[in-house]
C-alpha cells in the first residue's frame, strides 16, 4: 500500500464485438507545461498528491496529498497526509503559493490518516474528501489498528489567514461497514454524499485476504435533518467478487469517482471481478455497473451490469465513467486490449432491456502514445475527452497527457494525440489525476513521482502542474 510504482494507483496496491480505432499519434509540441509546485515531503509539507486539483471561486486551487505532514500514522508510512492550497500569483507569470491547510493527526487523534482521493467542493466553499485509514473505527493494518477510514469535511475560516476547520462527517466503524475509502466523493441534488470503499463489506469471498477477503462497498452518506447532527451512512451495494471456479460474478474493489444520471442512479467502475474466463486471471478484468435507485424510499438498490470487460476490449479500469451529453460512457482500462489499457466508449441503448454496447476508441501501444490510463477522462466545451497515462517507455518517458477529438460524423474515428509528455525530475512523473480545465482551456493536474522534492523516501514528492495550448 505504501509503495507508490507498483500499482495504477495508491489504494489499488493490494490490487493490482469491440471495433479498435488506434491510430497515429501526433505531436503537440505547441503545448507547454509549467509545473506550479514542487511538493518537499516531510513534516511540513505533503508528498505524493491523492488525487486531482479543485478550484475555488477566486482561482485558488485545491488538493490533498497521500502522505508528508504529522509523522503519527505508523504503521501507514510514518507520515499522515495533508491538504493544500495553492494561490495563483498577483502578477503574471510570478509563483503559485502553496499553504498547507491541514494536516492530518491518523488514528490516535480520531482523525483521518492517508488520503487517497480529490476533493470537491460545495456553493459555500466547503471542500469534502476520503481517507484510506484513520478514524475511530477497528480495522487492523499490520498488527495495528490503524482505522478503516473516514469521511471529511473542511470548512473555510470567516476571517483570511485563520485556520480552516476540519470535521470528521464518518469515521467507517467496522470492516463490515466498508474499508479503505477510496476516490471522489460526489453529491446529488438533496446533498447526499456517494463513494466507494475499496475492501469492506459483508461478502467474505475471495478478494484481498489481507484486507479480509472483503471486496468493497458502494456508500451513501446523508446529512443531519438539524444542524449540527450525525451524517448517515448506508451500504447501498456490497460486492462478492468471483468464487472461486466460477467464470463470472460480481464486481470486486470498485474504484470510487461515481458518477450520477438525472434520475440519481449511480454509475461506476470495479478493478476486479465480472468475467474471470478471460485473460485477466480468477478475479476477473473488472466492470461497469448501475446501481438503481428504488423506487420508494428505504427500498433495496438494485446492481446492474452494464459491461463485463475480457481482456480483448479493456481490463482492470482504475477510474471511474463520465457522461456525455447523450448518456453514453466514457473510460479507461489500465490493462487490456494490446496489454496497455484502452479508452473505450459505452453507447446508451436505444430501448429498454437493449444492452450497452462497447467499442474501443485507443489502445494503447505503450508507445509514444503511452500505457497505463489510471485517470478519469474529462470533456471540454467542444466534446474533446482529455486524459493521462500512468507511464510511457518509449523515449524512458514519466506519462503522458492526452487527447481525442471526436469523430466529424457519426460513426467514425476519434482521433488520438499527445498534448505533453512528462520527464521526470524536476519535471512531474506519473500523472494519475483527474484533470480540471479552466476557461481559457489550460489543463491543470498532479503527479505522483516527479518534481524537485527529493525527501520521499521511496521516490519525488510529486507536483502540481499546468498545460497550456
Amino acid at each position: 500500500m505504501t509503495h507508490k510504482k507498483s500499482s495504477p494507483s495508491l489504494t489499488h496496491g493490494c490490487l493490482l464485438i469491440a471495433v479498435a480505432l488506434t491510430l497515429a499519434v501526433p505531436a503537440s509540441a505547441s503545448w507547454k507545461e509549467k509545473v506550479l509546485y514542487s511538493f518537499q515531503g516531510g513534516t511540513n509539507d505533503g508528498s505524493v498528491p491523492a488525487g486531482g486539483v479543485v478550484f475555488d471561486s477566486q482561482g485558488n486551487l485545491y488538493g490533498a496529498t497521500t502522505y508528508g505532514g504529522a509523522a503519527s500514522c505508523a504503521p501507514i508510512g510514518g507520515a499522515c497526509g495533508t491538504v493544500f492550497q495553492l494561490s495563483p500569483p498577483a502578477q503574471k507569470g510570478g509563483a503559485w503559493t502553496e499553504t498547507l491547510i491541514y494536516q492530518f493527526q491518523g488514528k490516535g487523534s480520531n482523525d483521518g490518516s492517508v488520503p487517497n482521493s480529490g476533493l470537491i467542493r460545495d456553493a459555500a466553499e466547503n471542500l469534502y474528501g476520503v481517507t484510506a485509514y484513520g478514524g475511530t473505527g477497528d480495522c487492523v493494518l499490520l498488527g495495528v489498528k490503524a482505522g478503516c477510514g473516514t469521511v471529511y469535511e473542511l470548512s473555510p475560516p470567516a476571517q483570511k489567514g485563520a485556520a480552516w476547520k476540519e470535521t470528521i462527517l464518518y469515521s467507517f466503524p467496522t470492516a463490515n461497514q466498508g474499508y479503505v475509502p477510496n476516490g471522489n466523493l460526489v453529491f446529488d441534488s438533496a446533498g447526499n454524499l456517494y463513494g466507494a470503499t475499496v475492501f469492506g463489506g459483508s461478502k467474505r469471498t475471495t478478494c484481498d485476504k489481507f484486507y479480509g477477503g472483503q471486496c468493497g462497498t458502494i456508500f451513501e452518506l446523508s446529512p443531519p435533518k438539524t444542524k449540527g447532527g450525525k451524517w448517515t451512512e448506508k451500504a447501498l451495494h456490497q460486492f462478492a467478487g468471483v468464487a472461486p471456479g466460477k467464470q463470472y460474478g460480481d464486481g470486486a474493489n470498485p474504484n470510487g469517482g461515481l458518477v450520477l444520471d438525472n434520475k440519481g442512479n449511480i454509475f461506476g467502475t470495479t478493478f476486479y471481478g465480472g468475467n474471470a474466463s478471460g485473460g485477466c486471471g480468477p478475479a476477473g478484468c473488472g466492470r461497469v455497473f448501475e446501481l438503481q435507485r428504488p423506487a420508494l424510499g428505504g427500498g433495496a438498490w438494485r446492481e446492474k451490469v452494464l459491461h463485463n470487460f475480457d481482456g480483448q476490449e479493456g481490463a482492470t479500469p482504475a477510474a471511474g465513467v463520465i457522461f456525455d451529453p447523450k448518456g453514453n460512457l466514457f473510460g479507461t482500462g489500465f490493462g487490456g486490449g494490446s496489454g496497455y489499457g484502452v479508452v473505450f466508449e459505452l453507447e446508451k441503448p436505444s430501448g429498454s432491456g437493449l444492452p450497452w454496447e462497447i467499442a474501443v476508441l485507443h489502445r494503447f501501444s505503450d508507445g509514444n502514445d503511452g500505457a497505463n490510463p489510471a485517470a478519469p477522462l474529462v470533456f471540454d466545451g467542444s466534446g474533446y475527452l482529455y486524459g493521462t497515462t500512468q507511464t510511457a517507455t518509449n523515449r524512458n518517458a514519466q506519462g503522458n497527457i492526452v487527447r481525442m477529438k471526436p469523430p466529424i460524423r457519426e460513426g467514425g474515428s476519434w482521433a488520438f494525440s499527445v498534448l505533453y509528455t512528462f520527464a521526470g525530475n524536476p519535471d512531474g512523473a506519473q500523472p494519475s489525476s483527474r484533470l480540471v480545465l479552466d476557461q481559457d482551456g489550460n489543463v491543470y493536474g498532479t503527479t505522483e513521482d516527479g518534481g524537485s522534492g527529493t525527501n520521499c523516501g521511496f521516490g519525488d514528492c510529486g507536483t502540481v502542474y499546468e498545460v497550456s495550448p
